[in-house]
C-alpha cells in the first residue's frame, strides 16, 4: 500500500517540536481523537519509548503496540505499530524541518510494511481514513505545542 502523509507548519522551533514529539506521553494528547487506553513503557523518549493503545478507525476497534525504533534529534523519529494480530505491520515517521521565515515544517508519513487482506482490497478507503486521522492529529499537534511551547516564548 502506498505511503500517506501529512503536514503543517507551526511557529516553534524544529528544537521546541522535536523536545514534545520525543515524549511518547505527549502523543496521547493529540491523538485521542482515534487512539485510547494509552499505557506507555520503557523509557519516556527517544529509542525504546513505547505504547500500546486501542484505535478506532472506519468503525473498527484495534490494538496498537507502538515503539520508537529510529531517533534523529532534532529532524525525525520513527515508530514501529503492530496491531491486528501482527498482520499489520507499519512505520510512523515524524519529520521537522526548519521553515525559511521561522518555525518548522512537522510531517507525519505512515507507512505499511504489511497489512491484512482487508486493508488491501480497501486501500484506498483505509488511506483516506488514515489521511483524514492524521491531518486531525497535524491540527491537534499544532494546538498542543502552542500549549507546551508558545513560539513567543511565554
Amino acid at each position: 500500500m502506498k505511503p500517506v502523509t501529512v503536514s503543517i507548519g507551526v511557529p516553534q522551533t524544529p528544537e521546541q517540536v522535536y523536545d514534545f514529539l520525543d515524549v511518547m506521553a505527549h502523543h496521547e494528547r493529540f491523538t485521542d481523537h482515534y487512539l485510547s487506553d494509552w499505557r506507555c513503557g520503557g523509557p519516556a523518549r527517544g529509542v525504546g519509548a513505547r505504547a500500546t493503545v486501542t484505535a478506532a478507525l472506519g468503525g473498527t476497534k484495534t490494538g496498537v503496540a507502538i515503539e520508537v525504533v529510529e531517533a534523529d534529534a532534532p529532524r525525525r523519529i520513527v515508530e514501529r505499530n503492530v496491531s491486528a494480530g501482527g498482520r499489520r505491520l507499519a512505520h510512523g515517521t515524524y519529520t521537522v524541518e526548519p521553515l525559511p521565515a521561522g518555525g518548522a515544517r512537522v510531517s507525519f508519513t505512515y507507512a505499511w510494511e504489511r497489512a491484512p487482506l482487508a486493508d488491501r482490497l480497501l486501500a484506498p478507503v483505509v488511506r483516506a481514513t488514515m489521511r483524514r486521522a492524521n491531518r486531525t492529529v497535524m491540527r491537534r499537534l499544532a494546538t498542543e505545542l502552542d500549549r507546551h511551547a508558545p513560539a513567543d516564548g511565554m
